[in-house]
């Protein structure tokens, strides 16, 4: 809960003519989406139908090595995804794409997003004989759109069926035995998009950063409620679903979980987090020296920080690449620790100057108070602390892994407390009133700043819901399950 996590990222291709190392192409695809998710990844390849997979817990390059990658074969599409999950556990089985073997053939299906109705729609599905073998709501849809496809003539006649009864977020990469299918949810919560090779594969992704690193020429996103199908009879968009419901793209793409050098929906992040360091500066001035961006999703709004104030812009804080994010560790003091080795103050940058440090969120404070403190032992005389989001006041149920108001530092301390809490001389946030215009004006989702959310809300947003259903049922819950992790 320290750091905001990331969503998930999926990738699929589709080669006309088959024969392409289409798992070498969802590799590079996935490695461009590593910032989305870093819990476990997969690929699964279809060759004219047979699927052949491999998914594990940990980043990509530690997955798939070389040897992994030369045992799947050349085929004519595949699948991938990297995960955090904000539905269900880090568990092998919770490892995506999921992969069905149906009546009517096979699927194999990637879900960036997190269903509003995912227990209601679960429930449902145990109760008419439905078993669960994870605890994420991918399965869930999984399920709807096979079972929509028994009824169905074809499989995005399925999707689009079973887009009636899912609500809430979500992105799919679906690949049947000869379509690769992609669909976004009305509101359009999370991206996606497409584009093509000078070959003439098609591949699709979360983001546009991801077509760049095969190849392809970047084509447009996907429509909310669109359906797009790359198939025998090429490219079939469908849009019974778009416009029926007002867009709402999650503002938190392009504040902190997008790559900079990505575009979603026409808008470039690295514009947007420029605006938003630009806002900062005209609504909370600073009588200071130099401007520092926490590494690395603070630094765009750092340098528009500057660009606006005319305070110069310094490299204060160096980012340890080789470590992973401060999320990661499991109690608060490795936290810490890690990021004392995650982060580390340039002296010569800092010692002596007043610092405007620009950063993208606030979640419990402990970070921020760290890297406050590691300026200050730098020498920094003054720290005034910038935030490029709203404080954060509410659960998110789309896909952002904040469940409950509990642990936001913004919920139970005024911002002149949270200043002082993290050791800053003042402390500004972006204006909520001002978060669309970072993406001009257009609609968008910002329901964990200012509560309006635009679905019905669950009433369990606990990360490990399903798991601890599971644990009632089973009566997993007595003191050998506590004392035995496995």
């Amino acid at each position: 809960m320290e750091k905001i996590h990331e969503e998930c990222g999926v990738f699929g291709v589709i080669s006309p003519n088959g024969g392409e190392d289409v798992a070498g192409m969802a590799y590079y695809g996935l490695y461009a989406l590593q910032h989305r998710g870093q819990e476990s990844c997969g690929i699964v390849v279809n060759d004219d139908g047979v699927f052949t997979s491999h998914k594990d817990l940990g980043l990509v390059s530690e997955v798939f090595t070389a040897d992994t990658l030369s045992r799947l074969p050349r085929g004519n599409m595949a699948v991938g995804h990297v995960r955090y999950g904000t539905t269900g556990a880090a568990s092998r089985n919770n490892c995506q794409p999921i992969e069905v073997n149906h009546q009517k053939g096979k699927m194999a299906l990637a879900h960036n997003g997190n269903l509003s109705n995912a227990a209601a729609l679960r429930n449902t599905l145990e109760m008419s004989g439905a078993i669960f073998h994870t605890t994420s709501d991918t399965e869930t849809i999984a399920y709807i759109v096979t079972r929509e496809r028994l009824r169905t003539p074809s499989i995005e006649d399925a999707l689009s069926a079973a887009m009636y009864t899912l609500e809430g977020a979500y992105s799919l990469v679906l690949m049947s035995a000869r379509k690769l299918i992609c669909a976004r949810d009305p509101f359009g919560f999370r991206p996606l998009c497409y584009g093509r090779t000078p070959e003439g594969l098609y591949v699709a992704a979360s983001e546009s950063c991801a077509l760049e690193a095969v190849g392809a020429v970047f084509e447009r996103d996907l429509e909310p409620g669109e359906i797009l199908v790359f198939g025998p009879e090429g490219v079939v968009s469908r849009r019974e679903h778009c416009g029926s419901e007002r867009k709402r793209t999650c503002i938190f793409e392009y504040i902190y979980f997008a790559r900079p050098d990505s575009v979603i929906d026409g808008v470039s992040v690295h514009a947007a987090r420029l605006r938003a360091g630009r806002i900062l500066a005209r609504q909370h001035p600073a009588e200071a020296d130099l401007v520092v961006g926490v590494p690395d999703s603070g630094l765009d709004a750092a340098l528009g920080y500057s660009m606006e104030s005319g305070i110069p812009y310094g490299i204060g804080l160096i980012k340890n690449k080789y470590i992973g994010r401060t999320f990661i560790s499991p109690g608060q003091q490795a936290r810490l620790d890690q990021v004392r080795i995650k982060l580390s103050a340039i002296g010569e940058s800092v010692r002596d100057k007043r610092v405007v440090l620009v950063d993208d969120s606030i979640v419990r404070g402990t970070t921020s108070g760290r890297i406050v403190k590691l300026l200050r032992e730098a020498g920094a005389r003054e720290v005034h602390m910038r935030i490029s989001s709203p404080p954060f006041l509410n659960p998110c149920y789309y896909g952002t892994d904040i469940d409950s108001r509990e642990h936001l530092i913004a919920c139970r301390h005024s911002v002149s407390e949270t200043a002082e809490i993290i050791g800053a001389d003042s402390l500004g946030y972006l204006p909520v009133s001002r978060l669309c215009s970072l993406i001009g004006g257009s609609g968008c989702c910002s329901a964990c700043f200012d509560g309006t959310y635009p679905t019905s809300v669950p009433a369990d947003t606990r990360k490990d819901r399903f798991e601890r259903k599971l644990s009632e049922r089973t009566g997993a819950g007595d003191e050998r399950a506590c004392d035995d992790p496995a």
